[in-house]
């Protein structure tokens, strides 16, 4: 972020950046046409369910939620979004230009709406802001997180207004190191448990891999959840990725086959990581030197201890590189330390 004391111009951004942009930038693309200029829909601050909730006015500017009660012009917008003061949302707006893939047409006088003609982007592009997060909240500790973890990870709660408010949020980065993303994880039990920014695609990203290929290791662990990764790199394993999810997409097989020979995967204990397990393997297989390991019905990386996950990891019968259409199966968990 821009320091305090930058100067920035409300009405030069206002006048430079349209509610529009601002929307598509972040995904939001469900919006209706509901008359000249006017477009409606489901609210992207409160992430409500109102189909019609939320109002905005491409030519004034504006926009209105008439469930949540947000409304005003663009940075308003931003900032509702990212909890952020108005002088926050200006200076993370100010910057926005032609390197985030959006410029205006010109506009034929009497013509009666603006069109944008959009440049080929990523299809997560990069953030242009950092949230300030609490690295200490004690829903961390209560899932096993440590501050040096917390700190490596970026991961903290949002106290801020926006979409990720009230929820521990957590950082995703591309392959190149670039923050493309945060999810929150609901701490109250609201839902839905884990909240994405609309137009994310976790398919083209590999959770912390930008950490784990620079790790110099030629192994890398694979596991599926967020806390999954948490906790096997806290346990001294730090080349470690999370699929977000129990797919391997395309992308994601690419990633890790150019980068690594050989992969463990260490999916939940559950028949949906089992089933994954098996199918990943199948994909993988010829592609790389393969570990597939089932746990115990119930178990998962994020529920095990340090000395648990170690000994998994670790152990004699680790070492086993295991057929693509087969998976040891570690039937019994070890007693706790």
């Amino acid at each position: 972020m821009s320091g305090m004391g930058e100067w920035v111009s409300f009405a030069e951004i206002k006048r430079r950046i349209t509610l529009e942009q601002v929307l598509r930038i972040y995904g939001v693309n469900w919006l209706r046409h509901g008359g000249v200029d006017q477009y409606r829909g489901r609210c992207p601050i409160h992430r409500g369910q109102g189909k019609e909730a939320f109002h905005a006015n491409w030519k004034r500017g504006i926009f209105h939620c008439f469930a949540c009660g947000a409304g005003g012009n663009v940075l308003d917008f931003v900032a509702a979004m990212e909890g952020s003061s108005i002088r926050e949302a200006a200076l993370r707006l100010q910057d926005y230009g032609d390197d985030r893939g959006i410029i205006v047409a010109p506009v034929a006088v009497g013509r009666p709406e603006k069109k944008l003609v959009t440049k080929k982007r990523s299809i997560n592009p990069p953030l242009s802001f950092v949230l300030e997060l609490d690295r200490r909240h004690p829903y961390l500790a209560r899932r096993g997180i440590d501050g040096a973890t917390a700190d490596h990870f970026g991961v903290g709660y949002c106290r801020g207004r926006g979409l990720m408010s009230g929820r521990v949020t957590i950082p995703i980065h591309d392959h190149a190191g670039r923050l493309v993303a945060y999810c929150g994880r609901a701490v109250d039990g609201a839902e839905p448990r884990y909240r994405f920014p609309a137009g994310f695609q976790k398919s083209q990203v590999l959770f912390h891999y930008d950490r784990a290929r620079t790790d110099g290791r030629d192994q890398v662990i694979v596991v599926e959840g967020f806390f999954d990764c948490m906790c096997v790199y806290q346990a001294g394993f730090p080349c470690v990725v999370a699929l977000m999810g129990a797919r391997l997409s395309p992308t994601q097989k690419a990633l890790l086959t150019d980068r690594f020979g050989e992969v463990v995967l260490l999916l939940d204990g559950d028949t949906t990581g089992h089933t994954a397990t098996r199918q990943i393997a199948s994909d993988l297989a010829g592609a790389c030197s393969l570990t597939p390991l089932l746990l115990p019905a119930g178990m998962q990386p994020d529920q095990m201890s340090a000395a648990e996950i170690r000994h998994f990891l670790a152990g004699e019968e680790r070492r086993l590189t295991i057929g693509a259409n087969s998976a040891r199966s570690l039937t019994k968990p070890p007693d706790r330390v």
